[in-house]
């Protein structure tokens, strides 16, 4: 396959891409977490976008790995290639989190469809806790690895 798009390597145009969509996935599942207000808006969204996310995640990693092939291996560029193989359980994570909350939120409390089978408080309150405790996880890690994938990159590139 060809990874160029316009004489553009496309890991340039997809990487941007994935800076912007994880955080905002990342920043969705916690008001999701922590607002419910926001939790009735956003709705699938949060998702939605955390599968934006997976989705474009190793597109950027297999174009980055096509640019590899065209420049000149430095300490820097081996360090960003092998942190950006790391990205990808974490956008695992965010999806499949964004998705159990989706799901629990929509279906399983308030008036959802199966409300009805969570019959205590504390079965509710753990749920919610467990995946409160989740999303910190996964927005915190996919964030720390965003960062330094993109550090790494603008090092080898610029450095």
């Amino acid at each position: 396959m060809d990874w160029t798009f316009n004489g553009l390597p496309i890991h340039i145009l997809v990487v941007h891409f994935v800076v912007v969509v994880v955080p905002v996935a990342g920043l969705l599942l916690l008001l999701v977490a922590a607002w419910p207000a926001a939790r009735a808006r956003i709705g699938v969204v949060g998702p939605l976008v955390a599968l934006a996310a997976l989705v474009s995640v190793p597109i950027a990693t297999e174009a980055g790995e096509a640019l590899e092939e065209q420049v000149k291996e430095t300490a820097l560029s081996e360090l960003h290639t092998h942190l950006g193989k790391d990205l990808l359980p974490w956008a695992i994570g965010l999806f499949a989190v964004a998705l159990a909350q989706w799901v629990w939120f929509r279906f399983f409390t308030g008036t959802g469809r199966y409300a009805t089978l969570v019959t205590t408080r504390s079965l509710r309150i753990a749920v919610t806790a467990v995946l409160a405790v989740a999303v910190i996880v996964v927005v915190a890690g996919s964030g720390y690895f965003v960062f330094l994938i993109g550090e790494s990159g603008a090092r080898a590139t610029w450095g």
